[in-house]
């Protein structure tokens, strides 16, 4: 397949082959109305129109423009390859832009550590649900297979993560096996959130917003983590259960005294945002701390992201509260540096934010943890157009870079979620 080279001159920036694409704001209402004709809702010319190249050190390529046939690209993941490539997994709506529109899963590969990709598409999973198939997580697991989490929509009270596995580095995969079969429901599993822990334990963090028997979606989500001890081949759902607002959050195993001993927590806080309103938590993500706590995170309606800890791989949580992590309703996300062992954060940073950006999804910022998470360091600005729009970011570090897959663009030339970018960085520069 033909590479194309994304230069960091504007002028010499060349053309990509746009190809179907599309996925989903997964905690969206799932009875949002359809988007409208693509063509009318695009007013770039080119693909090089939709990135800000800046003499910062930072590339940024326009890898997924949108186009009238492919009106949305967003919700990926990477993986290293055993042959030096890197693969980045996405899913590729061909039914239109809203959230339960037709999409498969297709990838493109760079063999030179992300700097350039292929200009074609791979199908790796052909759409095999009701509604889709989006929102990628990749993982290496131990012993050398290569895992793949994606939700299979098939409707609105009906979303659930499955799991691929492949032996011979993504040219084919397994049977897909349903990852939550005890409990039907809407989950939302954002991509790149499928974490492997040092003891072998798989875990999956999840956003439960309806079941068949409590159809009607909740903005707020009941919060739990699904975890494997073999591999993927079983799976259990974690005895904690998180809600802010445990009034509207559906119920998963009928309250606090279940006989299956499963433990609903109330919130730290009395679960309101500084405006006095209910905090919505939806979207969480995981990082293993180095002490052996598992700490959650969640984007919510509050200013900040809320967190809470497991002492025992996942299985029961403390109760949400808030972080010092701010930002909008937007997923964030949380990487070991494997040389330095110091946390990154790559997320919407909104200390200090000018009133007219508040609860918008800019800037795009990145940031270092040396002590856990506790506090944040070289605060570096990866995109601050006002008019942009950045979230759903999957990272992966490769050798002393950072690639960071993410919704982008300048709404208006294109939709908030339709249009997916690279953006690579040297770790170095991050130091600085």
């Amino acid at each position: 397949m033909r590479s194309v080279l994304w230069s960091l001159a504007l002028g010499s920036l060349l053309a990509v082959v746009p190809h179907v694409a599309q996925a989903a704001d997964a905690a969206k209402t799932p009875s949002g109305a359809q988007a409208a004709p693509a063509a009318s809702r695009f007013k770039f010319s080119s693909p090089a129109e939709l990135v800000s190249q800046r003499q910062d050190g930072v590339l940024r390529i326009p890898l997924l423009p949108p186009s009238a046939e492919n009106p949305r690209n967003s919700e990926g993941d990477f993986i290293q390859l055993a042959d030096g490539r890197v693969m980045f997994v996405y899913s590729r709506f061909t039914g239109g832009g809203g959230d339960h529109a037709a999409a498969d899963l297709a990838a493109r590969f760079s063999s030179d550590g992300g700097q350039t990709w292929t200009d074609r598409d791979t199908i790796l999973v052909a759409n095999e649900a009701g509604c889709n198939v989006m929102s990628v997580s990749l993982l290496r697991l131990r012993g050398g297979p290569l895992a793949l989490f994606y939700l299979r929509k098939n409707s609105v009270t009906d979303c659930r993560p499955c799991m691929r596995t492949s032996t011979d580095e993504g040219q084919t995969w397994s049977q897909a096996k349903i990852c939550v079969e005890d409990r039907v429901g809407y989950y939302v599993l954002n991509n790149d959130r499928a974490v492997q822990l040092a003891s072998g334990r798989i875990l999956l963090p999840l956003a439960l917003h309806c079941t068949p028997e409590e159809p009607k979606f909740q903005g707020a989500a009941t919060i739990l983590c699904y975890r494997s001890d073999d591999q993927g081949a079983t799976w259990r759902r974690s005895r904690s259960e998180l809600r802010t607002c445990p009034k509207t959050a559906p119920a998963t195993s009928g309250g606090p005294a279940a006989p299956s001993g499963r433990q609903v927590s109330e919130p730290a806080v009395k679960g309101l945002s500084p405006e006095g309103k209910p905090v919505v938590c939806q979207e969480p993500g995981l990082i293993e701390l180095k002490d052996g706590r598992v700490m959650l995170y969640c984007r919510t309606t509050s200013g900040c992201q809320y967190v809470s800890f497991s002492s025992d791989g996942g299985d029961t949580w403390s109760p949400l509260g808030p972080s010092n992590i701010l930002s909008p309703c937007s997923p964030a996300v949380i990487k070991r540096i494997p040389t330095s062992g110091d946390l990154l954060l790559v997320w919407n940073n909104h200390h200090n934010i000018a009133p007219e950006l508040k609860n918008k999804r800019t800037p795009f910022n990145a940031a270092l943890s040396r002590d856990e998470g506790q506090t944040w360091q070289h605060v570096k600005t990866l995109e601050d157009n006002p008019d942009g729009w950045y979230c759903y970011p999957a990272v992966e570090i490769i050798g002393d870079h950072v690639l960071v897959g993410h919704c982008s663009g300048d709404t208006k030339l294109v939709p908030h979620l339709a249009f997916t970018q690279i953006t690579r960085f040297n770790l170095h520069w991050l130091y600085k």
